[in-house]
């Protein structure tokens, strides 16, 4: 004979937060733009304007530092209003995104004609991540506190 009490165990009354995960959509600018970089940086240096802005120094660099600053932000935003959120996850994602950026210059060597593996565009990649993560991380603490001073979950 199985008796249970009627309201379930006393003893799991625990509360626990139902997770809320980031839908699927959420991500899709994230994957329009790693498309972009993709064709971007795979795309023949002949193909690319020679326009003016281009003669400006390091110009290459500071472009490789935004776009991946825009990519490792685009793939940490749908995470801000989850509650699996935190600084190990937006670290887990900038790791990602550099490590994507050292595939795309190794790809750039090996697989195009007339592209070439640069060390100092994997430290423009790293540097434009990891601003990134310095604003999801700030903007994540800002966010957590205004919630907790409004008493909401996240």
């Amino acid at each position: 004979m199985n008796i249970r009490p009627p309201f379930g165990n006393p003893f799991f009354l625990v509360l626990r937060k139902k997770k809320v995960k980031p839908k699927f959509i959420s991500f899709l600018p994230a994957l329009v733009w790693l498309t972009i970089t993709f064709i971007l940086m795979v795309m023949p240096a002949s193909d690319i304007s020679q326009a003016p802005i281009f003669n400006i120094i390091y110009f290459d660099k500071w472009v490789h530092i935004g776009m991946f600053s825009i990519l490792t932000l685009l793939w940490g935003y749908p995470f801000f209003r989850s509650n699996i959120a935190s600084r190990n996850l937006f670290a887990l994602i900038t790791i990602c995104a550099i490590l994507y950026g050292i595939l795309m210059e190794l790809v750039q060597k090996f697989f195009t004609s007339d592209r070439s593996f640069d060390y100092f565009d994997i430290l423009a990649d790293a540097v434009g991540c990891l601003l990134a993560l310095w604003f999801l991380i700030w903007r994540f603490k800002k966010l957590k506190l205004k919630m907790l001073k409004k008493n909401k979950p996240l």
